[in-house]
């Protein structure tokens, strides 16, 4: 035995020659004033990040920027190195690979029984083979990193965006109730004035009879002659105001309760249809190409400059086009389009499959207008050119869904432009195109409900 183990040295732990930062066998190490021994390349990293001088262990503030190298440790990490390329059982170099049990080993190895019967490649050769299996997964991870720091950046950006949204929905929401607002107060400023005109009237009248009547109280109470000679005047001047108003007329002195108060807000509302509309398509702008614009009211669209929008999932993938926020899977369905002076659109429906390998799969039905001419197009039948020869304006499409009919025609004569024929199965959405700056836009309907309409529903309820 041993008898002085205290002048043995001290094994290193694998720890004791780990970087603290990197966690891996230091390189070119170097120690601070606290002791403490770092990569210098690691050093250097973690200040550029941190933006200070500061031991990363301890805390303490380092007075040099460029520490002094650990000579000590360097040699115990190479000769660390020196150890690990030997075998801990023969103390050969390390030169072939065992594929049985995965391990570097020596030559005496190789021919001892642990190993027979086992397959060898050189270290060099495996781990060659090693490297680039661990690049092609470090390739996924990197592809997979790169597409997480997309995807956060696609949700930072629709972050961003649905606060502007927010911001624009609420001033459209302001704006139109403001609208409302001035025109019931334009409505009570027109109700209160026709009643003031009234009153003021009725003032006038009362003003002139009260003068009528004192004047002729005192030619009553005149001597007889001055009576008598101003007699006839003021005979004259009695009747006249006399006969102007029969006494039943007093009843109009009260304010009309019932005309001002009785179906109030049905009159109202009467009135307010000359200055709202109703669209029968709502366009949701989440749809829409970032090439279009959608109008503020959500009624049409015009092509403009591409903006920075969220890619969401619902965006269509067809460019410059954006569908309806509602679909269609049964019934009878009619909307008018306003293309106006367009020269380059396109309307139908659209139709989402389920989706394929991960992307939703479309069909179309629709027609097309550019340079001059129509053609229609869908997923069912081939491209046919459409003879027609008169300018329109205006286009009327009509969706049969349980008949399988999907109509475009002439809004203004009627006049039939195509009609497609097929056995729909899945929800179809209003569909709009353009790249063109005039807008297209959907025609509003009249907004029409009877007092028989109002009387039914209510013996209905």
């Amino acid at each position: 035995l041993d008898r002085h183990p205290e002048t043995q040295p001290t094994p290193f732990l694998a720890e004791d020659l780990s970087c603290p930062i990197c966690h891996d066998t230091f390189t070119d190490p170097v120690i601070l004033s606290c002791s403490h021994s770092f990569c210098s390349a690691c050093l250097q990293r973690w200040w550029t990040e941190k933006k200070t001088l500061e031991c990363p262990f301890c805390k303490r503030r380092s007075s040099k920027s460029d520490p002094p190298r650990n000579l000590a440790l360097k040699n115990l990490c190479e000769g660390k190195e020196q150890t690990q390329r030997l075998c801990s059982l023969h103390s050969e170099k390390l030169k072939i690979f065992c594929l049985d049990h995965q391990e570097p080993v020596c030559i005496v190895c190789r021919d001892s029984k642990t190993h027979k019967n086992h397959q060898f490649r050189p270290v060099d050769e495996v781990a060659q083979d090693q490297r680039e299996e661990l690049q092609k997964s470090l390739k996924l991870l990197r592809e997979k990193l790169t597409l997480l720091q997309e995807f956060r950046g696609d949700c930072d950006q629709t972050v961003k965006f649905i606060k502007v949204q927010s911001q624009k929905t609420e001033q459209q929401i302001r704006e139109q109730f403001q609208k409302l607002r001035l025109f019931l107060q334009q409505e009570e400023k027109v109700r209160v004035a026709t009643m003031k005109e009234k009153i003021k009237a009725l003032t006038t009248d009362i003003t002139d009879l009260s003068v009528a009547i004192r004047a002729a109280e005192k030619e009553l109470k005149d001597e007889d002659i001055s009576f008598l000679q101003n007699y006839k005047a003021e005979a004259k001047r009695v009747q006249q105001h006399a006969s102007l108003d029969n006494p039943e007329s007093v009843s109009g002195v009260l304010i009309d309760v019932v005309k001002h108060l009785g179906n109030l807000t049905y009159n109202i509302w009467t009135n307010m249809k000359q200055t709202v509309s109703y669209s029968p398509l709502i366009l949701d702008p989440n749809t829409a190409d970032p090439e279009l614009l959608v109008l503020d009211d959500l009624s049409g669209v015009s092509s403009g400059e591409r903006q920075q929008l969220p890619r969401n999932q619902e965006r269509t993938e067809f460019s410059c086009s954006v569908v309806d926020s509602e679909g269609f899977n049964s019934g009878t369905h009619s909307w008018g389009v306003d293309v106006g002076q367009n020269q380059d659109w396109e309307l139908g429906v659209l139709g989402r499959d389920l989706p394929v390998n991960g992307r939703m799969q479309y069909q179309l039905w629709r027609i097309l207008f550019f340079e001059g001419k129509f053609t229609a197009f869908s997923a069912s039948e081939p491209e046919k050119h459409l003879p027609v020869s008169k300018t329109v304006t205006k286009i009327r499409v009509l969706l049969d869904f349980d008949r399988g009919k999907l109509s475009f025609s002439d809004y203004d004569t009627n006049t039939n432009i195509h009609t497609f024929t097929h056995n729909f199965t899945n929800t179809l959405f209003p569909y709009i195109y353009t790249e063109n700056p005039l807008p297209v836009r959907v025609l509003p309907v009249r907004v029409s409900v009877t007092k028989e309409q109002l009387l039914k529903a209510y013996i209905c309820f």
